[in-house]
């Protein structure tokens, strides 16, 4: 597929899965078998996004497959799709489970199974009523599919009311951050720091593929944004860029949370701007 195509259908599946509409499932079953792993993965996102929208049934039966796919990023957010659909995802579980247990598989593939699997058995569990889950906000009685898809959203259970008013609440700071991305790097990616745009350059220099400012992940129950993530090492980059008192207190919180989690992370800093490609080349050397 030329690349020109496989853009186009990238945003089209990105597109569906934003439009909110049942119809957009027909045209991403077609889309989740494209030649192009790029638009697999992001129909498949898709998907997901639109649990509760689309038939669950032939929805999980057009993922399930995906569980297999050549690509690594294609089986990880299979699995994250496929949580979003809750008990009604069920079938899946036996795949997912071999994933798991696959000893060559990816680190990050393995804790989006692991996750994926957790909630499709809770959710499970919620409609046979053999387990009880309530809304972290207000306390009522969740139902599976709100157990499902507050999960997948937020790793935390909220009744479909409670979600929506987080939804916005997120929506708002999502806003606000992207407000803040005003300084451009050479490979077009928006950021917030000259020093961010330094790592950006230094990592496509080099032919790196990177994530900046990926929206949720979970370490130890806590939602984190780290300014990095390097998929193809499962290393996470930090840059410190502020001095101040409350910064700092933050600062060690998140290297706490990380060393934890027994998470790669890269710290850098101000006075690394100069040779910061060497620098982060260097470090990145070290702890790959």
């Amino acid at each position: 597929m030329d690349i020109q195509n496989e853009r186009k259908l990238a945003a089209r599946a990105t597109e569906l899965g934003k439009s909110g509409r049942a119809e957009a499932f027909e045209e991403l079953t077609e889309l989740v078998r494209s030649s192009s792993a790029l638009v697999r993965r992001l129909a498949a996102s898709a998907m997901g996004k639109l649990a509760g929208i689309i038939p669950a049934e032939p929805a999980v039966k057009a993922l399930i497959p995906l569980l297999g796919d050549a690509h690594p990023q294609v089986r990880q957010y299979t699995a994250k799709a496929l949580s979003a659909f809750g008990a009604d995802a069920k079938d899946a579980l036996p795949d997912l489970r071999d994933l798991y247990r696959n000893a060559s598989e990816m680190d990050y593939v393995k804790r989006s199974v692991l996750t994926a699997g957790k909630v499709i058995r809770a959710s499970v569990d919620i409609a046979q009523k053999q387990a009880v889950h309530t809304c972290q906000r207000c306390g009522v009685r969740l139902e599976h599919d709100e157990f499902a898809r507050s999960q997948k959203a937020f790793q935390r259970p909220f009744c479909n009311y409670c979600f929506d008013e987080v939804f916005l609440e997120r929506r708002n700071f999502e806003t606000k951050v992207e407000l803040q991305k005003n300084i451009r790097a050479k490979d077009g990616a928006w950021v917030q720091s000259d020093g961010e745009r330094l790592i950006c350059e230094a990592l496509h220099a080099a032919t790196i593929s990177y994530r900046y400012d990926e929206r949720f992940r979970i370490l130890d129950g806590y939602a984190i944004r780290p300014d990095f993530y390097l998929p193809e090492f499962d290393v996470y980059i930090e840059y410190w860029g502020m001095d101040t008192a409350d910064y700092k207190i933050g600062m060690l919180k998140k290297q706490q949370l990380y060393q934890q989690q027994g998470k790669k992370l890269i710290s850098l800093y101000p006075a690394d701007k100069p040779h910061m490609r060497e620098t982060l080349m260097r470090k990145l050397d070290m702890i790959k």
